[in-house]
């Protein structure tokens, strides 16, 4: 869906407490989120503007995302183990 908010506590609702205890505690972690955020604000943007933007631009930018979400996700699972 175009616009949709991919914010890592909507994306893992149930490891908000986590998330939020990581990005205090873990500088790695908060740097790796702030990229995320603002790529997927960037992408939203991008989305809800309907700008002049190739197919292969925003499935790249998408894969980024991606692979920091998997990145912060596998903290997430690491950290409550």
């Amino acid at each position: 869906m175009l616009g949709e908010d991919h914010s890592l506590r909507k994306e893992f609702p149930d490891h908000v407490d986590t998330i939020a205890a990581l990005n205090s505690n873990d500088p790695q972690f908060a740097e790796t989120l702030k990229r995320y955020d603002l790529l997927d604000q960037e992408i939203r943007k991008l989305e809800m503007r309907d700008s002049p933007i190739t197919d292969e631009t925003i499935n790249e930018l998408k894969n980024q995302r991606l692979g920091l979400k998997d990145a912060l996700y596998q903290r997430l699972i690491n950290s409550q183990h």
